[in-house]
């Protein structure tokens, strides 16, 4: 596993150390202890490659300028035999590092050798994560939401896998409580109208307002009818009730499967919630909660102390009916990963209605020994949907609200795994329906794609001349001057870097961003520097640029859950 930024950072921090120690001892510099320094990526890279604040933050411990301490530093450094060639102060005291030509040549080289494995890292050291994202009610098929949650949950995953983590997918059935309840009295009532031979429809006025109102429940009441007639007509309605979920549940969850298989989704695990009651762990954590003294009761209800721990307010565990509230399954089945089954990190993809369920949640946790910093929630916000400038709401197909079934049957899974990651998960945005179909450069999954396919056109090109790749050398390589190259393969070599700081920052939006703009390079690579020419050397160091683009973007692509097409 190679990280050529990180690497160089490294080697440019053990450089301003030992510089600093020794402008120490020959006593440039007073004796002190040295501070923590930051080495960055300058936004400008005629700045140099990478900039340090050693100077700037050293100025209190050497009681000096930071321009004195930088000339101290730079006049201490030795590049010999470094990954660069050049440094400088700049402006106040910042000390800017230039890489050299063997550098860019061995980040091409390292590419190429890693291949389908290059941007992986060992950043995560093996941790187990748990990536718990979507989770659809069962009741009823998936809505946008749930097709923002399910791209940002499966790439972020694939980030915290390629960064070195232990990673498992996994979806929480809503098998149990009140929406269940309500699943089979909507059943029922439209069992029943089937049976007295009515024609039902969601807008008739037959249901009541807090029951489920949608097709898929008319349609299963008509062949749950087909199956067995009107003999669940006469029966108690618990018995009813029970035989409808038991037919309907199964289907809605298989076709949850099947719908997030076509968006290239598929989970390790299927956690039921149903599991928590039947195993008693449910149960188990009131008891244990009671137990450490963290609960009391008032008007027949048990309240859990969550102002004790953080939270806004407290809350009930158990209503005075004896019935738990919907958030002690969810503590169970919490405590249930990091405990039980003992993942390092549980991450929950949720929407921004469980702003104030989160701080109650990791209170719970804490409560009952639990280190709450292990539980991480991401807030995702909200899609807007836009067709010619205008807010959609409505499939054009069947008039009802667009779930994720209908935009795959109108926009392709790249276009919409790549569009819902456009953006941060905590940031509003439209999605523009009429763009995502678009063949067109202003398409942004179609530009990025494209890039690559142009990368294998050239390779086709280059086997109808008859000119075969080869092998190349760093000297070869070292003929990539043009500032088109050098830009190009210093991006390419931040790929490990983007999936660690994406992985740190449960962003993965940050490598769409990345894929666009190596797309971009490579454009302005291929529209200014000639590939395929009479100087072999440099066209063979341009083949070898080309293949590194090609396996670097595919590898992103990959991470994305996004195809890379030879041709288009």
């Amino acid at each position: 596993m190679v990280n050529p930024i990180l690497d160089a950072k490294n080697e440019c921090r053990a450089l301003v150390s030992a510089a600093l120690s020794a402008a120490m001892a020959d006593g440039s510099l007073p004796q002190a202890e040295i501070p923590d320094f930051n080495i960055e990526i300058p936004g400008d890279t005629a700045h140099g490659d990478l900039s340090t604040n050693a100077a700037m933050v050293s100025a209190r411990a050497f009681r000096k300028a930071p321009r004195m301490i930088a000339d101290a530093i730079t006049s201490h450094i030795g590049l010999e035999g470094s990954s660069f060639d050049k440094v400088e102060v700049a402006g106040p005291g910042f000390i800017n590092f230039f890489l050299g030509r063997k550098w860019f040549s061995d980040s091409v080289l390292s590419v190429l050798k890693e291949g389908d494995g290059y941007g992986r890292t060992a950043f995560g050291e093996g941790k187990k994560v748990l990536v718990e994202f979507v989770s659809a009610n069962p009741t009823g098929p998936m809505h946008i939401g749930n097709a923002r949650g399910g791209a940002i949950g499966d790439t972020l995953a694939s980030v915290l896998d390629w960064a070195g983590y232990n990673v498992s997918r996994e979806f929480y059935v809503n098998d149990a409580g009140n929406q269940i309840q309500k699943f089979g009295l909507s059943l029922s009532l439209r069992y029943l109208q089937v049976c007295k031979g009515e024609e039902g429809s969601p807008s008739d006025g037959y249901m009541p307002e807090d029951s489920y109102h949608g097709q898929d429940i008319i349609d299963h009441a008509k062949n749950f009818y087909a199956l067995h007639g009107d003999v669940y007509e006469k029966v108690s309605e618990e018995e009813r009730r029970k035989a409808l979920v038991d037919y309907a549940l199964p289907l809605n969850i298989q076709g949850l499967e099947r719908d997030l298989l076509r968006y290239r989704i598929r989970y390790d695990n299927w956690f039921r919630e149903s599991t928590l009651h039947e195993n008693g762990e449910a149960a188990k954590v009131v008891e244990e909660l009671t137990r450490r003294g963290y609960t009391y009761e008032q008007e027949g209800a048990l309240w859990f102390k969550a102002s004790d721990f953080g939270a806004d307010k407290d809350f009930v565990l158990r209503r005075s009916n004896g019935f738990f509230t919907y958030v002690v399954p969810d503590i169970a089945y919490h405590y249930n990963k990091l405990v039980t089954r003992g993942f390092d990190k549980a991450i929950d993809v949720l929407g921004a209605d469980h702003h104030g369920y989160v701080p109650r949640l990791k209170a719970a946790l804490q409560a009952l020994g639990v280190d709450p910093d292990r539980l991480d929630v991401v807030i995702m916000q909200m899609v807007r949907l836009v067709r010619n400038g205008e807010t959609v709401k409505l499939s054009k197909r069947s008039g009802k609200a667009i779930t994720l079934v209908t935009l795959l049957d109108d926009i392709p899974v790249d276009a919409a795994r790549f569009f819902f990651n456009l953006r941060e998960a905590n940031s509003q945005f439209d999605f523009d329906l009429d763009l995502a179909v678009e063949q067109t450069s202003s398409n942004p999954v179609y530009y990025v794609q494209y890039a690559h396919a142009r990368i294998c056109s050239i390779m086709h090109k280059l086997e109808a001349e008859g000119i075969m790749p080869r092998a190349v050398t760093a000297d070869d390589l070292s003929r990539l001057t043009a500032p088109e190259e050098v830009e190009l393969i210093r991006r390419l070599a931040q790929f490990p870097m983007e999936l660690v700081d994406a992985a740190r920052a449960y962003d993965p939006a940050r490598i769409t961003r990345y894929s666009t703009d190596i797309a971009t390079l490579f454009h302005k690579f291929y529209n200014a520097c000639k590939v395929i020419g009479d100087d072999e050397p440099l066209m063979q160091a341009r083949i070898a640029l080309c293949q590194a683009m090609r396996t670097t973007l595919r590898n992103a692509l990959a991470v994305l859950g996004i195809t890379a097409p030879e041709s288009m």
